[in-house]
This record gives C-alpha cells, structure tokens and sequence, in this order.
C-alpha cells in the first residue's frame, strides 16, 4: 500500500445517553462507511430528514454548542463526537441518532472514543487525505482570535483567561502524534458556572446538564464532589472543542493553531475562512511513508 489508508469501524456500535439540553434519552449508532463517503449524520426519528454530511457550511448554529443542519431535522452537540474521530483517525462513518442532539454521556470525549474501540477500525483501500494549510489564516473577534499557519503536523496552542478565581490565565501547546489525544485530552470535560446552567433551565435549555457531565463553577469553587481530571482540565476541554470543531471539515488539518478565548463561532469562521480560498491550503493525499499521523497506527 503506497498511501496511508482511510478508516472506517469494523462494525455497527450503539449506546444510549442523555441529550444534554433536552434531558431526554437519545440512541446513538454508529455504523461503517465506504470509502470517499465522509462522516454523515442521520436522524432516524425523522425518516424524510435528508443526511448531514459533516462539513464547515453545515454548521447553523454555534451559541451553546456546535449544530449541524436545521432546528427541525439538524443534529447538535457534535463536536466531542467529531473529536473522537479525529483521535483514532476515522474518515467515513454514518451517525445514526434518534433525537436532535448527540448524548452528552460525561461531558468529554472519552465515551466516544471507548465506543470506537468496541467497535474496532478497519483500514480502507483508498488514500486518506488531509488539508496541507499553505498560508496563515487569522480570524479576530475583539481580543478573541484563531489562527492557522503552516506545519507538517497538526497542533494546538491556546490561551484561556475568564478573569475567575477558579479558571486561572492558563496557556499550553499539544503536539498530535500517536496517543497524544487520547491521553492528554480525550478525558477533559465540558464546564460551565452555575449562575449560568441555572438560567439556561429557566429557559427550557441544558436540561440535561449537571455534575454528572459537566464541572459545575460556583463563584470561588466547583461544586463537582471529585477532583478534576487534569490540573488544567477547563483548558484542555478548550482545545477539545476545537479539535472537534476543525474535524468539521472532514479531513485532518495540517497546520498549526493558535487563539485565545476562542470558541465554536469563531474555530468554524477560522474553518470557513481557511476553505473559502483555494490558494489557502491544497488538499493532499497522504503516502505511506507519513510520519506524525495524530492517532495510534498498526505497527
């Protein structure tokens, strides 16, 4: 084989969470895909809901989460999903689920890629390809911005600064290669204050949010009974969803990012931004010899 090969599961694989805004059950499944498919979303409580393929124009709404397609028949919340299969290096998959919201399950990546793994990979005989950034692109919102400049590998170096007593200034660079993911980031869970979750059910939302799946921020403490998972878990929960964010556009990214106080509105205008121009970046096939793949490889 003279290229590195797409991935697919071996197998179908299902489990049942908790959507986190309406608070209700939501089968998911996820099922293999052909070659050159890509990652599709499906709703199947909406049989005439046309499929969702998962790229950076899909996405219609990004104030809470990351959704995908229309309020009616669209999916949200995909974004841990997204860097799950970025993680182990899946190309094409169908997403089945029966509800407009991917579970929440605890709050990370982790269950998603335990789900995965269960399932197992299977290698595709057609070239997996990659977005090779040629030149830097920079998107800004106040003293929020995201940028991609050009890397043989793909990385992320990010700043965050709430001005809390509970999220101190905090600033890393993850290099992706192997496990790196799985090990450094996969585990960090999504968080949010209290004031905040409190209103959010007021209005109907984040029902389904709580110590279970998220860190839950009082003024001048966490009301979660177990101690985080890393020191700078509300970081690496950052640099989570952008990876989730940037796996929207349906092929690993060779580049490096960097942002401070960024979000989902401003990694999917990034996204938007670097593909919007083909002088930006070529889409290149990867040769077998590739060095630095950010998932776990068969020796």
């Amino acid at each position: 084989m003279k290229y590195v090969p797409q991935q697919t599961v071996a197998k179908d694989v299902m489990a049942t969470g908790i959507g986190l805004h309406s608070g209700k059950p939501v089968r998911l499944r996820l099922c293999p895909a052909e070659p050159n498919t890509g990652i599709i979303f499906r709703r199947v409580d909406h049989p005439e809901a046309a499929d969702i393929p998962v790229c950076a124009a899909a996405v219609t709404d990004t104030k809470l989460c990351t959704q995908l397609g229309d309020q009616t028949t669209g999916v949200s919340t995909v974004e841990h999903l997204l860097a799950a299969l970025f993680a182990l290096g899946i190309d094409n998959l169908r997403i089945e689920v029966d509800a407009p919201e991917v579970p929440i399950f605890d709050g990370s990546a982790a269950p998603f890629i335990f789900l995965l793994q269960t399932a197992g990979i299977a290698l595709q005989e057609a070239p997996k390809k990659a977005y090779k950034v040629l030149r830097e692109i920079r998107v800004e919102d106040g003293d929020k911005f995201a940028q991609l400049s050009p890397a043989d590998g793909f990385s992320v170096d990010l700043i965050v600064d709430y001005n809390h007593p509970v999220i101190p200034h905090q600033q890393q660079r993850f290099t992706f290669v192997g496990r790196a993911f799985q090990d450094e980031i996969a585990r960090a869970r999504t968080f949010c204050f209290q004031k905040d979750l409190e209103m959010l059910q007021t209005k109907g939302l984040a029902r389904g949010g709580g110590l279970d799946n998220a860190i839950v921020i009082k003024d001048y403490s966490i009301l979660n009974p177990t101690d985080l998972r890393y020191p700078d878990e509300f970081l690496r929960h950052k640099v989570l969803d952008v990876v989730g964010d940037l796996y929207l556009g349906g092929h690993l990214i060779l580049g490096a990012f960097s942002g401070r106080k960024t979000g989902h509105a401003l990694n999917n205008k990034l996204l938007r931004t670097l593909l919007a121009e083909p002088s930006n970046y070529r889409l290149v096939e990867l040769p077998a010899d590739t060095d630095g793949l950010p998932y776990p490889t068969a020796a």
